[in-house]
């Protein structure tokens, strides 16, 4: 056991020994983007300044480089990251001690300097946490980290031939956990029973495209398709929709990249605002907006609006108050009409060299956006583009802040810290 879990293990105990509270989905962050999938924290007041030595109610080291955004349900914090070589889930209480860490198997690293084999963020029903590694170590866990079940998708699926490391998340529908994966060769979505990890579905996803095309990052979202589950999937040219209870394909829409331009791989997530998808592509420069619903091919029905004079490449746009905010991996930031694409104001951060690899989030009517150096900027989101603060870290932050209970949760490199009043 690393020495940093050690001086936390007497306040776990207590903690652990007390008890939490209920809690609800909208009170908490169970997954990457949200309760709700759009970047956007339960009412509460945020913070908006703090610097590295004040404003940080608390900061717990970690014990290696994991880009993955925590989870939080009923004050308990789930991340994962490497220990010794390991992959591990790693629960921490709200107020910053180490309550548990489990190991899963042997760590794949990433590749690229930002990124790690622990992309993919945790997700939560409030009953068990799912976890998913680039290694193709998958699992379920209780609140407690009890292993329920475990398995190795690259071992019974085959390895993945992304350019670049895995990190799409899991995604969970009312009885199964979903996983997917998009890149050159057999491309699949599968769902395993939550309780058992049984493999209730797997369905084929492969279309042709352009070198890198058909990779993608692009975590899919929970939507209703004519009053049932579906999930929207973003990847290899191709915005498809899939019955949950069975993966089959509802709707599709292409022709995202008419040029055949190669090296165009899926990145950023969509996000969705009222009737609209959202989604930003083409190595940032272009953004799509295509109306939800329909059967079969929509492409020429549904794909309302297309920019090509801006875009962002990583970061995935949130969505508040009927509009949508898409951060440009340089700093720019604009407020997007989804009906038309129209940009409603914009401004920018000031000017770096780091770049926003982590995806903006919305509480208490502010905008958060994280720079890799460490950096968060707020700005109102009810425009016009105003700073109201610069809050410096002296980390690396590439994976999305995490606001909920009125404090926000920022992941680096190094530590986790937790944002707040006291």
């Amino acid at each position: 056991m690393r020495s940093f879990i050690k001086p936390l293990l007497l306040v776990a105990a207590t903690v652990l020994a007390s008890g939490l509270p209920a809690a609800d989905v909208s009170a908490n962050w169970p997954r990457w983007r949200g309760p709700h999938d759009d970047g956007v924290a339960a009412p509460g007041a945020y913070p908006v300044t703090w610097d590295a030595t004040n404003g940080i109610l608390w900061k717990t080291p970690l014990p290696g480089k994991g880009c993955s955004t925590p989870a939080v349900w009923n004050q308990r914090i789930f991340l994962t990251a490497p220990v010794d070589g390991q992959d591990a889930v790693i629960a921490l209480a709200d107020t910053g001690p180490l309550l548990w860490q489990k190991t899963l198997g042997q760590e794949r690293p990433g590749k690229h300097k930002n990124a790690s084999g622990c992309n993919p963020s945790p997700a939560t029903d409030g009953d068990a946490v799912f976890v998913y590694f680039k290694s193709g170590n998958f699992a379920a866990l209780a609140l407690d980290g009890t292993v329920r079940w475990q398995t190795n998708l690259v071992t019974r699926f085959g390895p993945d031939t992304l350019y670049w490391d895995y990190g799409i998340s899991p995604v969970l529908t009312e009885r199964e956990v979903v996983i997917t994966l998009m890149h050159h060769g057999e491309s699949w979505l599968a769902a395993f029973d939550k309780i058992t990890g049984e493999l209730r579905w797997k369905v084929a996803r492969n279309y042709p495209t352009p070198t890198e095309g058909d990779h993608s990052y692009a975590t899919p979202i929970v939507i209703q398709h004519q009053g049932k589950p579906a999930l929207l999937v973003w990847g290899a040219l191709h915005l498809t929709a899939h019955d949950a209870a069975n993966g089959h394909l509802l709707w599709d829409a292409g022709g995202f990249n008419p040029e055949a331009k190669p090296n165009w791989p899926a990145v950023a997530s969509p996000v969705v605002a009222g009737d609209f998808a959202v989604f930003p592509f083409g190595r940032g420069s272009l953004v799509h907006g295509v109306k939800l619903g329909g059967s079969g091919d929509v492409t020429a029905t549904h794909r309302i609006w297309d920019r090509k004079d801006t875009g962002a490449y990583t970061p995935t746009p949130a969505a508040w108050g009927g509009h949508v905010f898409m951060l440009r991996d340089d700093g720019e930031l604009l407020c997007l009409d989804p009906a038309t694409g129209q940009t409603l104001w914009s401004g920018a951060y000031p000017k770096s060299s780091n770049k926003f690899y982590a995806s903006p989030v919305v509480a208490d009517g502010k905008i958060y956006a994280a720079r890799e150096d460490g950096v968060v900027f707020v700005v109102r989101a009810e425009g016009p583009f105003q700073l109201l603060a610069t809050n410096a870290l002296s980390d690396r932050l590439i994976a999305s802040p995490v606001p909920v209970n009125s404090r926000l949760l920022l992941r680096g490199e190094k530590a986790l810290y937790c944002i707040g009043d006291k």
